[in-house]
């Protein structure tokens, strides 16, 4: 298996349709837009450009990676259909990235470090109302605890920011801004999604051969799981 794999990104898990082509860890092309409910219609076009603009052809190929979830029902969907078909199709493995995890790797690439202790990260995104799906993770980007659905209020996040510096991004940022702009440890980038987010944890786990069952993995909507579930106040730093 080759050590520098030609991958096809695609991540429409919110209002942002994206895809990159990266060949080892450098991205080669990306298209994208955030014409909101458009996925449909601008996926299939997006990835042919792509593969023209590069002199590529879909035969060369060595995997697809694919945004998973949680966002939207519909573009994710559209996301792992598509993902689906073009690796049934060549033969190729699917590699799934956490959106959440995809959003954290995309703020970190534009925090810039300034002397003080390393923050970390909290991705949203835009749920309804005043709640957001959200994930923390460390200043190593590893995942602590699990993705939840929070309810952004003068409550939300005390008892991390208590103790950490945190980075807030993702399009569900903005409700939280608004709250929490006034706590020192509270710190916010404007990090819009994007498939070029989620090259590293593929790659990672490319070398590690953590290929997804292509004929059963489904999106992570995570509304599924808080039907289940009450909805959380905030996320504690040792959930």
């Amino acid at each position: 298996m080759t050590t520098e794999p030609l991958l096809l990104h695609i991540e429409t898990a919110t209002e942002i349709c994206s895809v990159a082509l990266s060949k080892g860890p450098a991205i080669i092309g990306v298209e994208e837009s955030s014409d909101g409910n458009s996925h449909s219609k601008n996926l299939l076009p997006f990835i042919d450009r792509l593969m023209q603009a590069a002199g590529r052809r879909m035969e060369e190929l060595d995997g697809v990676v694919v945004s998973i979830g949680p966002g939207s029902y519909t573009g994710l969907r559209i996301g792992t259909s598509t993902a689906k078909g073009i690796a049934y199709s060549l033969g190729k493995p699917v590699i799934t990235v956490g959106t959440l995890e995809s959003m954290a790797y995309g703020a970190a690439a534009q925090w810039v470090p300034d002397g003080l202790s390393a923050p970390y990260y909290v991705p949203m995104i835009d749920a309804r109302r005043m709640e957001v799906f959200a994930a923390q993770y460390d200043a190593q980007l590893q995942e602590v605890g699990t993705p939840s659905a929070v309810i952004v209020d003068e409550d939300a996040f005390q008892a991390l920011l208590a103790q950490q510096r945190v980075v807030f991004c993702g399009n569900g940022m903005p409700k939280c801004k608004e709250l929490l702009s006034q706590h020192p440890h509270a710190l916010f980038v404007d990090a819009p999604l994007s498939a070029r987010s989620l090259l590293v944890p593929a790659l990672k786990k490319w070398k590690a051969q953590a290929f997804a069952d292509t004929a059963y993995f489904e999106p992570f909507y995570l509304k599924e799981y808080v039907a289940a579930k009450p909805v959380v106040k905030g996320l504690h730093p040792n959930s």
